[in-house]
């Protein structure tokens, strides 16, 4: 496995609905096996853990962190644990792998700010698919009311041409 500049994930689901997560022997040496191969390059590489009890429908707290800690000590450099959503599963995940940082997916809408996720010592925050979901819902229903109504009410709030050339080119 050659590793490259920039981050690499190493999760621990299977695809096999029945047996949707690795055993923990098998996942903690595959992390030790990314963690070497990063070694070796000498590349640049942030190596996340990934237990995915909650995105699997196995929401297991305690097995997740079981897994999050193996993961840190077999040498991923941050931890993530998909799915979860409340303080206290936030708060339990950053202490059990501390000092290592935490990664949180916020891809849903929460009361939640960033403000607070820092305060509860989470040092990475990920948003997935949420963005690109965002524009479509406004796509979809742009173009329902188009279909259904006949009007154009859906366009307001997009953004401008301008807007987006700026914003892309990073201005």
């Amino acid at each position: 496995m050659a590793a490259r500049e920039g981050r690499r994930a190493i999760e621990d689901s299977t695809g096999d609905a029945s047996e949707p997560l690795r055993d923990i022997a098998s996942a903690v040496e595959r992390m030790r096996a990314a963690r070497a191969a990063i070694d070796e390059s000498g590349g640049d590489t942030l190596l996340i853990g990934r237990a995915e009890n909650f995105i699997v429908d196995r929401p297991d707290l305690p097995d997740a962190i079981r897994r999050l800690q193996a993961y840190a000590e077999a040498g991923a450099d941050c931890l993530y644990a998909p799915g979860i959503t409340t303080r206290e599963q936030i708060a339990a995940v950053v202490a059990a792998v501390a000092p290592k940082p935490v990664n949180l997916l916020i891809g849903f809408t929460t009361e939640l700010t960033l403000h607070d996720i820092e305060a509860l010592g989470v040092r990475r925050v990920s948003v997935g698919g949420a963005l690109a979901r965002t524009a479509w819902g406004g796509f979809m229903r742009a173009a329902q009311t188009i279909a259904t109504e006949g009007k154009f009410d859906g366009f307001t709030g997009a953004a401008n041409g301008g807007e987006l050339n700026t914003f892309f080119r990073g201005e």
